[in-house]
């Protein structure tokens, strides 16, 4: 199995690269990057383009490991109990599985995505390290093994909110995917907007990496932020012209409130607007 990209995702030559060492070695790959920079939406590339089965894991602050494996549903087994209920012979019945547990039991590979590993509490990614080391875990409940038929491709991603142990990171294959550079950012925006023209394209990559390069923006627009932007300006029949002043002047560009996203980075771009105006 080998990820060479697909139609609908712009894959760089080091992200099919990490990809394909992460299923090589057999390794969790970690994904970190800027938000918006497309990590949660390569594993449900990786599986498309490699016709795998997608598990998805959505991570929260409340979110403990053990979900991940399954979950011991003692209060429907209490109720079913009083009511007289014959299925509570069998405690089996009250065993949900969780993410991990649906792969490990397919016939055939699948791809798990963790998402946002970071958002759970410190001791999140150590309660898992054996279960995705040895592809098995343990059912007390039961008193059953459960490991994986077949080992699935595990994609993890963060926004670096927070430290991982290093434990856990000895185990993963580690990318980082950098922010996209021009040319980069173009194909991608070819992807979604096939027909868009050149002019209107090329005014609104300029003005958006602008403002990216304002300093002391509290959050710089993302290329899924860039994406719904362009979605707008086409919808608006917005104009080239209309990006940028006669004198090429930077100026607030229309609908920005698609690429700021608080009333600091607002505040902050039209005080460097009017300083600019200043100095014509």
């Amino acid at each position: 199995m080998r990820f060479e990209g697909t139609d609908t995702y712009v894959a760089t030559p080091d992200l099919m690269l990490a990809v394909n060492a992460a299923i090589t070695l057999q390794r969790p790959l970690l994904i970190k990057g800027e938000p918006g920079t497309g990590k949660t939406l390569l594993a449900e590339e990786v599986a498309r383009a490699l016709d795998l089965p997608l598990l998805q894991w959505h991570i929260k602050s409340t979110t403990k490991a053990q979900q991940g494996l399954y979950e011991y549903d003692a209060v429907s087994r209490l109720r079913d109990s009083q009511l007289g209920d014959e299925k509570i012979k069998d405690i089996s019945n009250y065993i949900v599985k969780g993410v991990l547990w649906q792969a490990f039991e397919r016939a055939t590979p699948g791809v798990i995505l963790i998402d946002e590993i970071d958002k759970a509490d410190i001791e999140f990614p150590n309660d898992l390290l054996r279960e995705l080391d040895r592809m098995e875990f343990h059912v007390y409940e039961t008193r059953q093994t459960v490991r994986a038929v077949q080992r699935p491709i595990v994609i993890i991603t963060s926004n670096n909110e927070k430290e991982l142990p290093d434990a856990f990171l000895r185990r993963c294959f580690f990318h980082y995917i950098k922010f996209p550079d021009k040319p980069t950012m173009q194909k991608i925006v070819d992807v979604h907007f096939p027909e868009i023209k050149n002019a209107l394209l090329k005014e609104a990559l300029e003005v958006f990496f602008q403002l990216r390069d304002v300093p002391g923006l509290k959050k710089k627009p993302s290329t899924s932020e860039l994406i719904d932007w362009l979605k707008l300006l086409l919808a608006e029949d917005i104009p080239p012209e209309a990006l940028h002043s006669k004198d090429q002047k930077v100026v607030v560009p229309p609908l920005a409130g698609a690429l700021l996203k608080n009333e600091q980075d607002v505040h902050l771009f039209e005080r460097l607007v009017r300083m600019a105006q200043q100095n014509r």
